[in-house]
């Protein structure tokens, strides 16, 4: 998924750039994407797609135009020193005034629903939080906004829901910054305030030394439920799940369960590190070695689902037959014959209506005792009982605790 350019008008009649993105859908509500210091670079561009493709109409203003239009800065030493020159003469109040433009252009478009959130990073984390005081939007979202603590008498103006994202490392917001935007914010149920330990600034922005995965994995959960809730679009992940499993183990059907995934998933099952990452690897996977090579008996028992705003947790039973040799599970152990019943967690993560990962957990050392690999008489290590309890809890804990006896009667 690729955007374009296209011409926005400023307050005082004056036409700078803006890139915009469209979801697959060709509708979808409105985000306005708020630049760092770097201009509308590849970094924005690409953080525009991936909105896209989560189901928003995305536009990213350029915000330098008056001093320079077009700036797409990388993140190298020379770069930096002009990105810091232009934030240094950069204008915040007429810059707030031209996301105001590109917000009620977004709201107008027919690609939209009429409504629109504003996010922002660094620079734009706290150009997003004045846009929120000085405009109308239904949401905010301010990834580490330098300078916010210096404009909390704006923060009675803020009408609606906020999302704040810091860094727990960073020296452009400190932690006594965050402290002072915290205390001010305390009496608002609709603004959430996330500190992430460890991280410094720009930890989202993946072309930077400072990206940090699981952070901004986190972040941009949490992100999504705010735009969620606020602007939609809503979608049923349970029943996208479901047709997704059906395809899997019911019809048997690669091709329509890929078409059920984005251009580029990745599955992962942990215990034994099989799956794929990309479209061609996953295909062949689910065609070669997953579909083909699962037990013909199997049966998935639910025992709970959460339903999150950007993912399925599915709670289960996985029961089959050992009859055939399962790559994915028991790669290169032949068929024992057995029967297997386990407890089973699977993390499907979706953009937008596509599933975009699996994280698949089970108890390997439970499938190994129950078709006879592993003698569980002497490790702690339980076979079929792990399923049983799971589902009638009044059965016995403790029983892999030999000295449990010695604390009290059983």
């Amino acid at each position: 998924m690729a955007g374009k350019e296209i011409t926005l008008t400023a307050e005082d009649g004056s036409r700078f750039m803006g890139y915009l993105a469209v979801p697959s859908s060709r509708r979808g509500p409105g985000l306005v994407l708020v630049q760092e210091i770097f201009g509308v670079n590849a970094a924005m561009r690409e953080t525009a797609d991936y909105f896209a493709e989560e189901g928003y109409v995305v536009l990213v203003p350029d915000l330098f135009w008056r001093l320079e239009p077009g700036v797409q800065l990388g993140h190298g030493e020379a770069d930096m020193q002009k990105a810091l020159d232009l934030y240094g003469r950069f204008d915040v109040d007429r810059g707030i005034k031209d996301i105001g433009a590109a917000v009620e252009w977004l709201r107008a478009r027919p690609e939209g629903t009429g409504r629109v959130a504003v996010m922002g990073f660094c620079l734009g984390g706290q150009l997003a939080y004045l846009t929120a005081a000085r405009h109308t939007v239904e949401a905010a979202i301010c990834f580490y906004g330098v300078g916010i603590e210096k404009n909390l008498d704006e923060l009675r103006k803020v009408k609606c829901p906020v999302v704040m994202h810091f860094a727990g490392a960073d020296k452009f917001v400190p932690v006594a910054a965050v402290e002072q935007i915290r205390k001010a914010c305390a009496a608002r149920e609709d603004i959430e305030i996330y500190v992430y330990p460890g991280v410094d600034h720009a930890f989202y922005n993946r072309h930077r030394e400072t990206y940090n995965k699981p952070a901004a994995w986190m972040a941009h959960s949490r992100t999504i439920a705010l735009l969620r809730r606020a602007i939609g679009p809503r979608y049923d992940l349970s029943a996208l799940w479901d047709k997704h499993t059906e395809y899997e183990f019911a019809t048997r059907d690669v091709d329509a369960t890929m078409a059920t995934m984005v251009a580029s998933p990745y599955v992962n099952h942990i215990p034994t590190m099989t799956g794929g990452v990309g479209y061609e690897q996953l295909h062949r996977f689910y065609q070669h070695h997953f579909i083909p090579k699962t037990p013909k008996d199997t049966r998935l028992v639910p025992i709970s689902r959460t339903i999150g705003a950007d993912r399925v947790v599915d709670e289960m039973l996985f029961c089959f037959t050992h009859d055939i040799e399962i790559d994915w599970m028991l790669p290169g152990v032949a068929p024992t014959g057995r029967y297997v019943e386990i407890p089973l967690v699977a993390i499907i993560n979706f953009r937008g209506d596509k599933l975009y990962h699996e994280h698949i957990y089970w108890d390997q050392a439970s499938v190994l005792v129950q078709i006879g690999l592993i003698d569980a008489a002497n490790l702690p290590v339980a076979g079929p009982e792990t399923a049983r309890k799971l589902v009638d809890e009044t059965l016995p804990s403790n029983t892999l605790m030999t000295r449990w006896a010695e604390n009290g009667p059983l």
